[in-house]
């Protein structure tokens, strides 16, 4: 292979869980009083951590949003990851073959520890990340599209920036792993390609990406 490390994100590209969290992020905020659509969620939110929500509704409302947001967002997401939540086609597959090979590769997430955790075990994708695999936004300052949290997982995994590559569907995550000198392949099938723009290259088929990749 000809990186060290592999990097994933992991809403929307190693689980199904974007369109699940950006219905019910839109229906919440419009429900406090902050008129989303589904569209203006993904537009806006996909791929961030849950303090750009916070600061862009202020930024734009001057209001806070409330104490309980996140719990109570995160509580609706995960009932609803219980009902719903899928692994992305393809994934099970790319992670077999990475495993197999034996290549290096771990998960950095926007979404919180639990989050990343629920998803994984509704989906049987725990068994190919142990905790010393998982990352999160938690685990640093910033989130994306700072590169901090990149950064991060490859100082843990013990690999310079330059021999990862980053598997990110959001433009968010793109503008961070090219922030932190790495190459980057945006997965396009719920993005437009046009809206990954600085990605090293672009594929809209999970399962191709083991081959892309030697």
């Amino acid at each position: 292979m000809r990186y060290d490390l592999v990097i994933f994100d992991n809403d929307g590209v190693l689980v199904d869980s974007e369109p699940i969290s950006n219905r019910l992020l839109a229906a919440y905020l419009t429900e406090l009083g902050h008129p989303t659509s589904y569209e203006d969620s993904i537009r806006d939110y996909m791929g961030s951590a849950m303090h750009r929500i916070h600061d862009l509704v202020r930024e734009r409302t001057g209001r806070r949003l409330p104490e309980e947001f996140d719990d109570v967002f995160h509580g609706r997401v995960f009932a609803a990851f219980e009902r719903e939540l899928e692994p992305v086609p393809g994934a099970v597959g790319v992670l077999e073959k990475l495993a197999a090979d034996g290549a290096p590769y771990c998960v950095a997430s926007s979404g919180s520890h639990e989050r990343i955790r629920v998803g994984h075990r509704k989906t049987g994708l725990d068994r190919w990340f142990e905790d010393g695999r998982i990352f999160s936004s938690q685990d640093v300052g910033r989130g994306k599209p700072a590169p901090d949290l990149f950064l991060h997982a490859a100082r843990q995994m013990g690999v310079p920036a330059e021999k990862c590559v980053v598997i990110e569907d959001s433009p968010l995550g793109v503008q961070a792993a090219v922030a932190a000198g790495m190459d980057v392949y945006g997965f396009t099938a719920m993005t437009p390609a046009a809206k990954l723009a600085g990605a090293t290259q672009l594929f809209s088929d999970m399962g191709e990406l083991a081959d892309l990749l030697v």
